[in-house]
């Protein structure tokens, strides 16, 4: 009796593992395109924005109430002027709410902007309307070209 041995190996051919690799390559980089990081966190450092500025304006407020009415005596009237950064020596040029966190009655500290660098301003700024009484805060640095303010 004779016996027949195939010689069969089993495996990839060097084209195919190159041609899986080249499709899960371009895969990977139309994920990465249709995800896109970086918008991605300008939207995260936006919202966090959108959060400071409605936490200084509430805080701002509450100490109105809180004083008869009386808003911080360093709001400027004319143009937004950046908001001093808590525990800055020198708020040169600044609008200074230090009255805000003494005994941290309405908040720990003032909130940073995410992507502020500088070493006295938060990054955001404050004017009051010698017209009508209302308080804009904003946040000068918002990314895509989002405008973020609040006014009460």
């Amino acid at each position: 009796m004779s016996r027949f041995h195939t010689n069969t190996k089993k495996g990839f051919t060097l084209l195919e593992v190159l041609l899986v690799v080249a499709i899960l390559g371009i895969l990977a980089a139309i994920v990465i395109l249709a995800i896109n990081p970086s918008k991605q966190l300008a939207d995260a450092r936006n919202a966090q924005r959108r959060v400071d500025v409605n936490t200084i304006l509430s805080a701002v407020y509450q100490y109105a109430i809180d004083n008869s009415g009386a808003m911080p005596g360093t709001l400027a009237t004319t143009t937004a002027t950046p908001i001093c950064k808590t525990g800055a020596g020198i708020c040169t040029g600044l609008t200074d709410l230090s009255v805000l966190t003494n005994g941290q009655k309405y908040l720990v500290s003032i909130p940073m902007d995410p992507a502020s660098t500088t070493a006295s301003s938060t990054g955001y700024t404050i004017i009051a309307s010698s017209t009508t009484g209302r308080i804009t805060v904003a946040a000068p640095a918002a990314e895509n070209g989002v405008a973020i303010t609040a006014t009460r």
